[in-house]
């Protein structure tokens, strides 16, 4: 992750919007009725302006990149992208395609990585771009499927990487991260190796790269720093070849960004894996609405503790590149996020003004196998924390034996909105209620915003914070104050439930109809249909409130529809498959809008397949690639789906069982596969040493430690059903620290945090093909100084210490592909792996290729 391990601090957004104003606070012992929120929205901001440089770019398609004080535009319109980082070295090579395929079905447009230089030359001289290594098939692989990318070619980058990127020959050497002679020198050869590896992928050359990043949480000052070396660095970056539309650099923390060349990002997480302290963290600023950019500017009252900051950065767009995708662990603090964590940070940033949503991590990872060193952070190399050898999963929405995990569909039905909705939301202004909470410990104050475009535009409300749980919004209410008039949302109060995290829209035109207002979430479009979908919170009734025209008929079979001054009021909506607000005109053109669950939203993905844009849902993890849909589930009653519009014809293997509501139900069958791991214990956990301490927290421990581990050796039978694309070993244990290995070879190690310690076999199968296994747990001491999460806490016996196997399981996931291409009953396979070239140490002819519009 970019965190500033050297500064350990929370951090704020990434992609965000323009002009903010904000009304001055007015705090007073309540609101007026109930939970009533005003806002006013009327006062219009100066147009956006050009900014000081030259930014952008124009593709030899004939295609459009730029930006302005308050957004980025493609092809001459607002563009509100939604980035992910995806460490191509930190996954097996063979697998980059199906999740590259899995964050575009998520709504991901960009994909960010790091190029991390130890991963590339940990020997001096010697260059690796082999396998899981190779950058330029990785970009190429992107550019396939219709995906940007953008670079952060460091040279210091961080992510948890030894000595935050840079390989131990370089740290030796010379003075790094500023302008010496020989530092530089080093820099412009590592970075004529990425230039060579990235020629002919660049946006001028009809490439996907729009985008590089330039160092990480860079605080140089002095002689041949700060300014100056940022801009040489971009100076060599340049001359290496590295050319792109958007350069930027981290803003956060103070950071040293110069005033011109570069676009600020900011970033934000829900914990803290480098904080210091053993205890719960006080309540976050990223749960709250507000126009300031850092979070580690916003003070425990809520305003900002340097304006200075906040000015300088006023008029750039408000980008983010690290929101957090999930968190990372360290031996002395392991925080656990869970789905809303992420989904709500996303929705308070959006609120408050972003414009452009990147996360931290998207995909998780595996640290890759050093030739000299292990490759994590550690404090016996000078960082201020210790971080597991190879487990890099971030508990990101997609893990790193490539699953969809909860947080990938929380973030789905904000992705596919902004995908639709972007280029309308990007120019608006975020505005704050006159009434704002008093400091970060005021439970009883709404948290709303709104963003808007003289009349029209999004109202975001949060009920969420991470474990500090917020009551029931009662009697709860919206008045804006907007150009054309006054508006309640809604027409009469109503209660929004504890948890929830929603935004409705206002005076949204829908095809030449205006909705005033909805209390259900815009989710996406399927033009082709002249479709709108909803969704609706749990135990937040949907309505939705029409200006009324005589030309219009507005029907509802199973909701009222209600004529009331001058509108059209539709309620008591039970959301669901079969729910359908059709809006007709004189002309006989047809409108509908579909209500669904939050639950049938959060399986919903949105596709073209037959040519024609379609709506889907399954429980199952979804894919698409070459008109074939993916489904993966480790239930295989879960490899089915539902379809609308229906397709012409069942795909092979797959029959169609009738409607649901709108909805073609389509289903397959798969055998189940039963798998019984062997277990057998080989030693039991000595008496382990007291914990050492760094400098500030505990150390993990060092390899002789480990020699007093309980062990096991494992045995998991081969899987021969073709219906089985991986196997997941789940270990769930009580201890300090588990690693497995294969044939003596570290596979990967897990700081217990209570949750199970999961494993891909098939990255093991990949070098072991004899299945023998090693599993170690070191036991955890009582007296252990680190934090665990609630509910993690382990029961100790006499002895002090724990070292504990529960229960290990192999948890196959089935596969299914529905193809629209074939109609027999042959089998489909899914992504066969590639053959990858043994080495690539000279870059290939570039393959240009027009990149549209990811959808």
């Amino acid at each position: 992750m970019t965190r500033n391990a050297l500064r350990p601090r929370l951090m704020l957004s990434l992609l965000a919007c323009s002009v903010v104003i904000q009304v001055d606070s007015v705090h007073a012992q309540g609101q007026g009725s109930g939970n009533t929120v005003r806002i006013d929205v009327s006062q219009l901001p100066a147009p956006p302006t050009p900014l000081p440089f030259p930014v952008g770019g124009q593709s030899p398609q004939g295609h459009s990149l730029s930006a302005n004080s308050r957004y980025l535009i493609r092809d001459g319109q607002p563009w509100f992208p939604v980035m992910g980082e995806f460490h191509f070295s930190r996954y097996p090579e063979s697998g980059w395609e199906e999740q590259i395929l899995k964050m575009k079905a998520g709504g991901v447009q960009i994909i960010s990585t790091y190029i991390f230089w130890i991963h590339h030359e940990e020997i001096e001289g010697q260059f690796d771009w082999r396998g899981q290594r190779s950058l330029r098939e990785f970009v190429q692989l992107c550019a396939k499927h219709g995906m940007y990318v953008w670079i952060r070619v460091g040279p210091w980058a961080h992510g948890e990487v030894r000595n935050g990127g840079l390989p131990d020959w370089l740290v030796e050497k010379c003075k790094t991260r500023q302008n010496d002679p020989q530092y530089l020198n080093y820099v412009q050869r590592f970075f004529k190796e990425i230039g060579q590896q990235t020629d002919g992928l660049y946006w001028k050359k009809g490439g996907p790269i729009i985008g590089v990043q330039i160092e990480n949480e860079y605080h140089g000052h002095g002689p041949g720093q700060g300014t100056e070396h940022m801009l040489t660095l971009l100076r060599l970056v340049r001359e290496a070849g590295i050319d792109a539309p958007y350069y930027t650099a981290t803003a956060w923390d103070a950071a040293e960004v110069p005033a011109k060349e570069f676009l600020p990002v900011f970033g934000g997480y829900g914990d803290a894996f480098w904080s210091r302290s053993l205890d719960e963290l006080p309540p976050n600023a990223n749960f709250f609405f507000t126009a300031i950019r850092s979070d580690e500017n916003v003070g425990s009252d809520l305003h900002s503790k340097r304006p200075d900051l906040d000015a300088r950065y006023a008029d750039f767009p408000f980008l983010t590149a690290e929101m957090g995708g999930g968190m990372a662990i360290s031996y002395h603090r392991r925080p656990l996020m869970t789905a809303d964590d992420t989904a709500a940070m996303t929705l308070v940033k959006i609120g408050s003004g972003v414009v452009g949503n990147g996360y931290y991590m998207f995909q998780g990872g595996t640290n890759p196998d050093g030739k000299r060193t292990t490759l994590q952070e550690s404090q016996s190399t000078g960082f201020p924390n210790d971080v597991p050898i190879k487990w890099y999963d971030f508990q990101a929405p997609l893990g790193a034996f490539g699953r969809e995990n909860s947080s990938y569909r929380n973030l789905k039905t904000l992705h596919l909105f902004l995908n639709d909705f972007g280029s309308s939301l990007a120019p608006m202004t975020a505005y704050f209620p006159e009434v704002v909470p008093l400091s970060k410990t005021d439970t009883s104050t709404p948290r709303v915003a709104a963003r808007f475009e003289k009349d029209h535009g999004f109202i975001f409300i949060n009920n969420y914070q991470k474990n500090y749980p917020l009551p029931a919004r009662k009697e709860f209410q919206v008045r804006l104050k907007t150009v054309s008039g006054e508006i309640n949302v809604p027409n009469h109060p109503i209660e929004i439930p504890g948890g929830a995290y929603v935004f409705w829209p206002v005076n949204l035109n829908i095809r030449g109809t205006v909705l005033r207002y909805a209390t259900a979430q815009p989710f996406c479009k399927l033009d082709q249909l002249h479709a709108y979908v909803f969704f609706a919170w749990p135990d937040l009734p949907p309505e939705f409130s029409f200006s009324a025209t005589p030309d219009e008929t507005i029907e509802a079979a199973g909701g009222r529809v209600v004529r009331e001054h001058g509108s059209v009021l539709v309620d008591q909506i039970r959301p669901g498959p079969d729910f359908v607000i059709h809006i007709r005109k004189a002309d006989g053109s047809e409108t509908q809008i579909l209500v669904l669950s939050r639950e049938m939203a959060r399986n919903a993905w949105r596709a073209t397949l037959e040519g024609q844009e379609r709506l889907l849902l399954s429980s199952a993890d979804v894919f698409f690639e070459e008109g074939a849909i993916h489904l993966l589930a480790t239930d295989p009653l879960q490899l089915n789906f539902e379809i609308f519009p229906k397709l012409e014809l069942a795909p092979a293997l797959f029959t169609a069982l009738g409607q649901d509501g709108l909805f073609e139900k389509y289903a397959t069958h798969v055998g189940k596969v039963d798998i019984k791991v062997g277990i057998e214990q080989l030693k039991a956990a000595e008496l382990r040493p007291p914990v050492r301490m760094g400098k500030e927290v505990a150390e993990a421990p060092e390899a002789a430690v480990f020699d007093g581990a309980a062990q096991w050796a494992l045995e998991v039978p081969p899987v021969k059903s073709p219906a089985v694309h991986s196997l997941i070993l789940r270990i769930s244990y009580e201890g300090d620290i588990a690693r497995l290995y294969a044939d003596g070879k570290l596979i990967n190690d897990d700081f217990y945090k209570g949750t199970p310690f999961e494993i891909g076999m098939q990255r093991i199968n990949q070098i072991n093909q004899n299945r023998e296994l090693e599993l170690q747990i070191l036991p955890m001491r009582k007296d252990e100084p680190i934090y665990l999460p609630p509910g993690s806490r382990l029961t100790f016996p006499a002895s002090g210490q724990v070292a504990r196997l529960k229960e290990i399981i192999a948890i196959p996931e089935y596969q299914a592909v529905a193809s629209m291409k074939v109609r027999s009953s042959a089998a489909l396979p899914l992504l066969p792996e590639k053959k990858r070239s043994p080495n690539v140490t000279a870059p290939q002819p570039a393959e240009n290729r027009l990149i549209d519009r990811p959808h």
